[in-house]
Order: structure tokens, then C-alpha cells, then sequence
């Protein structure tokens, strides 16, 4: 778990394709990719969790001034990091330890997939970002609602889901913390809504169901006392 509270910005070492064995005995591509950092490494042992653009990773390696993390083909096809290349920026940040303090919102380091920045457009010292992404995610993007972008915790502003859009602004502090301020037009970035939104779709989508089945029986029913009182009619008229 996470907050979307970037500690800071890495930098990709080397990016080394591997074959990796799965679970059911197959083979598959997946990426180790090495990044530079230091106020992530302090207290960090292997195994632990670092967002990595937003993306919970498994730490292999660590050494003094950077750390190590397997990318998988399911990772590889979610996200951005499939794209990076040495020298990148990445954005950093630990695993929430119990009784921290949460600034951002709960992120669970799950990106749901990735978006386009579509207009970057500045006002006064702030800028506003516009995102473009799929209508699977867009559905749970609501305005003034909480959504990572690439591991960011921000507020989104506006959404416009005829069009498949939503956007948000970001401060100078916020500019200077994270990488997405000074990514160009077209660039991808990964997403993960809120969660709330996916158990909230669980719950009402069971509550849907329950009511469509009852509305079912409900006809059904209806059905059969009309077709009875047509009968009996039927038979008084006889």
C-alpha cells in the first residue's frame, strides 16, 4: 500500500531482458530493471515493496546507491515501465508503514493500465494536465475524486466521458517533485483510479443483480395470477 506521495525521483541504470519461468511451467519474457536512488533505499530490505511509476515492484537487489526489480510480461503489457530506457526519471516511492501518516489517498501500486496526455496547458505558475485513457477506466474516474498518475496522488478536476478524458491540475511544488509535469504531449502515463470505485461497482452490481432477479419472479408471478383471473373469468362466463 501506498499514498501517492512521490519521495522522489530515480534514475533507470539498465534495463536487461530475461527469460522467466511462470507458474504453470511455461516461459516467459519479463525485464530487470536497475534504478538509482537514495531516500528510498533507507530502511528498504529485499523483498520489500517500491512504487515504481506508480507500479508496486519486488525489490531482488540492492547495493549502497541503487535497488533491482523484476518486470513481468503481465507488468510489461499494464504499464509504462516497458517503455523506459536508460537515463529516464522515474518516480519513487516506499511501501506506507502502519501508524505513517497518509497525505495522498490508498494506492495499491496496481496500475489499471495507461493513459495519453492529450494538452498541457499553463495557468500562472500552475499547469493543467488533460489525459486521455480507455472507457474501462474512465468509469471510475469521477470529478474532485482521487486518481494516481503515474504514482502521483492527484485531484481530478474534470471528466468527460463522451470524449474519454479527464484532467487535473498541478502546483509548482508538485511540478518539481514528479515526472509528469515535464513529460510532452503524447507521452504515456500509468493509471490507477481509486479503488473505492471497484468495490462499490462489486457491491451495487450485486445489488443490481438481486433486484433483476427479483423483478423476474415478480413478473413471473404477475404472469400467472393473470393468466388465473382470465380463467376464471373465462369460466363464470360459461
Amino acid at each position: 500500500m501506498f499514498t501517492g506521495i512521490i519521495e522522489e525521483i530515480g534514475t533507470v541504470l539498465s534495463l536487461e531482458e530475461k527469460l522467466q519461468k511462470l507458474w504453470n511451467g511455461g516461459e516467459e519474457m519479463g525485464v530487470e530493471l536497475t534504478i538509482s536512488a537514495s531516500l528510498v533505499l533507507e530502511g528498504t530490505i529485499l523483498g520489500a515493496s517500491i512504487a515504481v511509476n506508480g507500479t508496486c515492484l519486488t525489490v531482488t537487489e540492492l547495493s549502497p546507491d541503487s535497488f533491482k526489480v523484476g518486470l513481468a510480461g503481465e507488468t510489461l503489457r499494464r504499464t509504462n515501465l516497458g517503455d523506459l530506457k536508460v537515463g529516464d526519471p522515474v518516480n519513487l516511492e516506499r511501501g506506507l508503514q502502519a501508524g505513517a501518516r497518509t497525505d495522498g489517498h490508498f494506492v495499491q501500486g496496481h496500475v489499471d493500465g495507461t493513459g495519453v496526455i492529450l494538452e498541457k496547458t499553463p495557468d500562472g505558475d500552475s499547469i493543467w494536465i488533460k489525459i486521455q485513457t480507455s472507457a474501462e477506466i474512465m468509469k471510475y474516474i469521477v470529478e474532485k475524486g482521487f486518481i494516481a498518475v503515474d504514482g502521483t496522488s492527484l485531484t481530478v478536476c474534470h471528466v468527460n466521458l463522451d470524449e474519454s478524458w479527464f484532467d487535473f491540475m498541478m502546483i509548482p511544488y508538485t511540478q518539481k517533485k514528479v515526472i509528469t509535469a515535464s513529460k510532452s504531449v503524447g507521452s504515456k502515463v500509468n493509471l490507477e483510479p481509486d479503488v473505492l470505485a471497484k468495490y462499490v461497482e462489486r457491491s451495487v452490481g450485486g445489488l443490481s443483480d438481486r433486484v433483476s432477479k427479483m423483478e423476474t419472479v415478480f413478473a413471473d408471478s404477475l404472469k400467472s395470477i393473470m393468466e388465473r383471473l382470465d380463467k376464471l373469468e373465462s369460466n363464470r362466463n360459461c
